[in-house]
């Protein structure tokens, strides 16, 4: 947590009240994002993703596994998160442990739709080679390298980053095999195929700060919040997942227009996010 002075937290709270904060950004504009695509290359998909002085890395490794009984139409994604000790001092030990847990469900309830899947915005479907027989698995590991605030966005885009950079290999599935049997596959070291990202949302997090929230908050500005609401939105301005964290209760009518002005910042938040990964990728192709 960072430490202000009472001075601080005034100058801190009135600007945002002023919708001018301490960097001179307005209360929903964000940070400046930079993106680095296939910065691991032992992984099928990752990227790099910095907003502000937040720096966060996102890995996809695909490997081939077998549908739940449950969902046998249905591939199946994993996400994992690590909070370096680097990164922050609170996270060495049993502080880090406890915010990757929080930061992989968030994540996992904003790209999946929580356990139920509804609305998920990766669809898991794709993931299927033959229904109730193969599929891929998808594990998605984030690494937390240095925190300056609204780790929970930097995450979403650089996962979303990753899944743009990964490539899956074909596979050939044999036909004749019993239904009590698994059937032989060949995966290809030739042919691969682009992740379909179409669906996957961004996901845009607003923080409370007195009577007002603002979008990308810094470390300073999450120090003063009452209460966080994340809500990841996709292309179509569809709703894929929500969470909330601090221990304020709000309004229903409060939620519904941060819902409003979340989808609202993200068609620009998407853009953005576009625009990085094309480029990162060009660059990544001519190197």
């Amino acid at each position: 947590m960072v430490g202000l002075s009472i001075s601080e937290q005034h100058f801190v709270k009135g600007g945002i009240a002023q919708d001018l904060r301490t960097d001179g950004r307005k209360r929903l504009t964000y940070r400046p994002i930079y993106v680095e695509t296939g910065v691991i290359p032992q992984a099928n998909g990752s990227a790099r993703v910095r907003i502000g002085g937040t720096d966060v890395i996102a890995s996809v490794k695909a490997e081939i596994g077998r549908p739940s009984s449950l969902q046998p139409d249905k591939g199946k994604v994993a996400v994992f998160i690590d909070c370096s000790p680097t990164a922050e001092p609170t996270f060495g030990g049993r502080g880090g442990e406890e915010l990757s847990s929080e930061l992989a469900l968030a994540l996992q309830r904003c790209l999946l739709g929580g356990k139920s899947g509804a609305g998920a915005g990766i669809n898991l479907s794709l993931l299927v080679i033959k229904e109730g027989k193969v599929c891929w698995d998808l594990y998605i590991d984030g690494l937390v390298i240095s925190s300056d605030g609204n780790l929970l966005d930097a995450l979403g885009a650089a996962i979303k980053a990753a899944l743009a950079n990964t490539a899956i290999p074909k596979v050939n599935v044999s036909t004749e095999v019993a239904d009590n049997e698994q059937p032989e596959i060949d995966i290809s070291d030739e042919e691969y195929q682009q992740f379909d990202t179409s669906g996957v949302p961004v996901i845009v997090t607003l923080t409370k700060v007195g009577t007002h929230y603002i979008a990308d908050a810094t470390a300073e500005e999450e120090s003063q919040m009452s209460s966080a609401v994340s809500i990841s939105v996709n292309r179509s301005g569809h709703i894929c997942g929500l969470t909330k964290r601090g221990g304020s209760g709000l309004d229903p009518s409060v939620i519904l227009d941060m819902i409003s002005v979340a989808k609202h910042v993200s068609e620009t938040l998407m853009n953005k996010l576009d625009s990085e990964i094309s480029a990162a990728e060009a660059c990544e192709d001519e190197s």
